[in-house]
């Protein structure tokens, strides 16, 4: 393998990088979309649209490639997306490991990726486990889809009577049309979509819908990284869109360092070992 891709890619985009051997970048590129679980075809015309880019014109065969891909846990795609890729060799792993890897490097710690989804992950010795990343339906606690979805939720209530009532859910409920234009808006709306709510909420922290939400996010945060400590006191990276939020929500609670790169850099890190022999 004479160079080594990473890639980065969920729902909104794909992100690529090439370096060599030394792990200087040589090129860059980007993509649409990578909904791997929806549409295998378009995602693997995105993927392959962004490595393209950062190839310029370099043979794919060439290289070694790790895609760090949203879903990619539930999906199976580690099974079939690989063979459908022409790179010398490639890897396919869940973005939370990837993730890991831009955030601590070989450092043990937790990473708390939380954006329109939400992942939590432990690096110890080098073994990484993850919980969470089950998606909008069923999962994601305290990602922007899960707030906004939440906060819908108690808006409806509190037009019944049966939660407090909040000025900013009543002027939320206003914009949508009113409560059948809630659920109008739901029945449709994607992760993004409801996520797209979070900046109104972080605006207005006191106001009480948005008050008892963000508790609630971040009760479910520092459970999941109570879950991940397991008595010991690992060194917590928060990253993702809402990352900052909760790291200054739950400031003092374990030790907090910055990460060391993204989940790209993270990418281009196990592609470097995928190269070297080191990840089957």
């Amino acid at each position: 393998m004479d160079w080594v891709l990473g890639l980065d890619g969920g729902g909104t985009g794909c992100r690529a990088v090439l370096a060599d051997r030394a792990g200087r970048v040589i090129g860059r590129g980007s993509g649409g979309p990578a909904n791997i679980m929806s549409d295998r075809d378009g995602a693997r015309a995105n993927i392959m649209a962004a490595a393209d880019a950062a190839l310029d014109g370099r043979p794919a065969a060439q290289v070694a490639a790790c895609l760090g891909l949203a879903g990619a846990n539930i999906s199976g795609a580690r099974d079939w997306l690989a063979p459908m890729l022409p790179f010398g060799r490639t890897r396919v792993v869940h973005d939370a490991l990837t993730s890991v890897a831009g955030a601590l490097g070989p450092a043990d710690g937790i990473v708390a990726a939380i954006g329109t989804g939400s992942v939590f992950s432990r690096q110890l010795a080098g073994a990484v486990v993850s919980i969470g990343g089950w998606g909008a339906v069923l999962g994601d606690e305290a990602s922007g889809a899960w707030l906004g979805k939440r906060f819908l939720a108690h808006a409806l209530r509190a037009g019944d009577g049966m939660a407090e009532a909040s000025p900013l859910a009543s002027a939320v409920i206003a914009d949508l049309g009113g409560p059948a234009g809630v659920v109008a808006f739901a029945r449709t709306a994607t992760g993004a979509d409801f996520a797209a709510l979070v900046p109104r909420i972080a605006a207005d922290p006191e106001d009480p819908a948005a008050r008892a939400v963000l508790r609630d996010g971040a009760a479910e945060v520092a459970q999941a990284i109570i879950r991940l400590q397991q008595g010991a006191e690992l060194p917590v990276v928060f990253i993702g869109g809402l990352g900052p939020l909760y790291a200054a929500r739950l400031a003092g609670r374990w030790p907090q360092i910055e990460a060391q790169g993204s989940a790209l850099d993270g990418a281009l890190r196990l592609a470097l070992q995928l190269a070297e022999g080191a990840a089957a």
